[in-house]
């Protein structure tokens, strides 16, 4: 089975618009249980506290599927801190510079991919630079997409 964490704009994405890469990772791929989430409880928190802010209530959030989602992804405690060093903290919503907990988002997607063996899909590239990444594979959905079979669905 394939392990993947998704960073909040994927699912936010994927709500707001159906059809695109990010829904189609959702729809086709991890509810179709192709590809398995994997979550944490400060993951879990952070999508759902963004899912339920009043700026995409007219977009019908939280989406339907965001509860099942989260059901079925494979859930496992929040992770150690990061232990690399992040430039600018700024930059890496969720990534802990060394030895502290992150301004947002709990202990970080990063350190769960990590602690999963799971690749890290987000549209937000920039903000895991290779030189943190510790050998996990950080991937946009399209990148992902691709890898899962040239772009098509299963």
């Amino acid at each position: 089975m394939r392990l993947a964490v998704f960073d909040t704009n994927v699912i936010v994405s994927a709500g707001l618009k159906p059809g695109s890469i990010p829904a189609r990772l959702v729809m086709d791929w991890v509810l179709a249980e192709q590809v398995k989430l994997v979550t944490c409880p400060s993951v879990i928190a952070e999508y759902s506290e963004v899912a339920s802010r009043s700026k995409f209530a007219r977009h019908g959030f939280p989406p339907a599927w965001l509860e099942v989602l989260i059901e079925n992804s494979l859930q496992l405690p929040d992770p150690p801190p990061w232990p690399h060093p992040v430039l600018d903290l700024k930059d890496a919503p969720f990534l802990p510079p060394h030895g502290r907990r992150p301004v947002r988002g709990g202990p970080g997607i990063l350190a769960l991919a990590h602690a999963a063996g799971a690749w890290l899909v987000t549209g937000n590239l920039k903000h895991f630079p290779e030189t943190v990444r510790a050998g996990v594979t950080v991937l946009s959905p399209a990148e992902y997409l691709e890898h899962l079979g040239e772009g098509s669905r299963p």
